[in-house]
């Protein structure tokens, strides 16, 4: 770890300040990912600038128009367990407790959350190329051990894969990300925040210069009544997800009036397809039909020599997660799914 300075942000216009002053100066709130990034000597840090005193992007606010904004430093367990969310937008309370470990979520930001970076092996090894760490260099994972890379979105650059749980959940949903700079507030709609890897697979997200999260937008519609978060991993807890999936439904009478179906584990961000999605619309709530939207959702998709496999089981996920939504009971413990 090269030795920083630390110094604290009491609002959100001096934590802009500091962190603008210089590329090396990164922000710091539970710690969770840019204390690993720092003690491998993944990045460097001239200055850590805590954000944690920053009182008013620290809740969880009910909007005038409905839906909620939920603050860039709750932590996500707070999130998860708070009632309006869980009664609400139960799909993000799944998704959030899907992923680490309830200590890690104990400390870890919904801000952070968005900005965590690849758990790629050959990113957190130094002494291998990596054009996320070092554009230019070389991908080593295309030829490597790519288990558990993306399948979709990737480049010759990069086959990387954006590790979030949370973030699959937000993405179905539709939410903003509310966003502070040195230019004012504004907007961005999550599908436009994370970036492919394309020619820049060292750029994770939309964010400009000197800009912080300051919060996330939760749209009024949270499917609470037909939802469901699939998790599909090596070992039962605290691993990385193979293939997730986070799926919405609106039902009617046995048909479809609305579907949201969003991809983890599988590319640089969550991955949803808009042509998948609009095929359910006024069709039965059936596997055939959830079979057909899997086929679209990973049309293109390929695979490298050790996780090929994940171009069956994100189709398999899928079928599984929309029927899993048809009852959300079946999601509970010791519960048999309804398949």
């Amino acid at each position: 770890m090269n030795n920083f300075s630390y110094t604290k942000a009491n609002d959100v216009k001096t934590a802009v300040s500091l962190t603008n002053t210089s590329d090396d100066n990164k922000i710091i709130a539970g710690g969770t990912n840019i204390i690993d990034l720092l003690k491998y000597f993944v990045t460097e840090a001239d200055t850590l600038v805590d954000i944690n005193q920053i009182s008013d992007i620290n809740g969880i606010q009910e909007l005038p128009e409905g839906g909620l904004r939920i603050g860039a430093l709750l932590t996500n367990a707070e999130t998860a367990y708070h009632p309006v969310i869980e009664q609400q937008y139960p799909l993000l309370s799944k998704a959030i407790l899907a992923g680490a470990s309830a200590q890690i979520r104990n400390m870890a930001t919904n801000g952070g959350n968005l900005l965590q970076r690849t758990r790629c092996y050959y990113f957190y090894d130094i002494h291998t190329p990596c054009n996320k760490r070092e554009p230019g260099s070389g991908c080593s994972a295309i030829k490597g051990y790519n288990r558990i890379h993306a399948i979709l979105g990737h480049s010759e650059n990069c086959i990387a894969v954006f590790p979030s749980d949370m973030c699959v959940a937000l993405a179905a949903l539709d939410a903003v990300v509310h966003i502070s700079g040195p230019d004012g507030e504004r907007k961005l709609e999550f599908s436009d925040f994370h970036r492919l890897p394309e020619d820049a697979p060292e750029f994770d997200n939309n964010l400009k210069k000197g800009e912080i999260i300051t919060g996330i937008e939760l749209p009024e519609k949270g499917f609470a009544e037909n939802y469901s978060y699939l998790k599909l991993r090596d070992r039962a807890s605290y691993s990385f997800a193979l293939v997730s999936v986070a799926t919405g439904l609106a039902l009617e009478n046995g048909k479809i009036k609305e579907a949201r179906i969003a991809l983890g584990g599988v590319a640089h961000k969550p991955w949803r397809v808009k042509e998948a999605e609009d095929f359910l619309v006024d069709k039965d709530a059936s596997r055939e039909n959830f079979l057909q939207a899997a086929e679209m959702i990973v049309k293109g998709a390929v695979g490298f020599e050790h996780n090929i496999f994940k171009i069956g089981l994100a189709k398999k996920a899928i079928v599984r997660n929309c029927m899993m939504a048809l009852d959300p009971k079946s999601q509970r413990p010791g519960a048999k799914p309804s398949l």
